[in-house]
C-alpha cells in the first residue's frame, strides 16, 4: 500500500480552515446584524415612548382646561357673560349616584345584548331564544 501523497493532506487543511474562517467570519456578521436590528428597535422604542409622553402632557392640559372651564366660577361668569339668567341647582334638584357611572351606562347599554336581564325583569320577549342542547 501507498501512502496517501502529502500534497492530499496540505490541501485538506487549508480547505477546512478556510472553511472554518467562512464560518466564523458569516457568525461575527450575523452578531453584527442582530445588535444593529436590537439598535434601531431600541431607537424605534425611545421616538415611541417620547411620542407617547407627549400625548400624555397635552392630554393632561386638557383636562386641566377642561376642568377649569367646568368649574363652578367659571360657569357662573359665563353665566353672567352671556346673559342666561341662569341659577345654581339647590340641593334636592341634585340626585347622586352610587357606583361607577361607566359600569352602569355599560350595562344601560347592553341589557338588548344579553336580553335575559330584560325577559327576567318582566320585559317583553327577547329578540332571541335560549337554545339549550343535551347530550343523550
Amino acid at each position: 500500500m501507498k501512502p496517501p501523497p502529502a500534497n492530499a493532506f496540505i490541501n485538506r487543511l487549508i480547505a477546512l480552515t478556510l472553511l472554518l474562517l467562512v464560518f466564523s467570519g458569516s457568525l461575527g456578521l450575523g452578531a453584527v446584524w442582530v445588535r444593529q436590528e436590537i439598535s434601531s428597535t431600541a431607537n424605534r422604542s425611545r421616538a415611541l415612548v417620547t411620542r407617547l409622553n407627549d400625548v400624555e402632557r397635552r392630554l393632561d392640559e386638557v383636562n386641566a382646561e377642561i376642568a377649569t372651564a367646568a368649574s363652578p366660577g367659571t360657569l357662573m361668569q359665563q353665566n353672567e357673560a352671556m346673559r342666561l339668567g341662569l341659577a345654581t341647582p339647590k340641593e334636592p334638584q341634585v340626585v347622586r349616584v352610587d357606583g361607577s357611572p361607566e359600569l352602569r351606562l355599560a350595562a344601560k347599554r347592553n341589557r338588548e345584548i344579553f336580553g335575559l336581564a330584560s325577559a327576567s325583569a318582566g320585559d317583553s320577549a327577547p329578540a332571541f331564544r335560549v337554545i339549550t342542547a343535551s347530550l343523550r
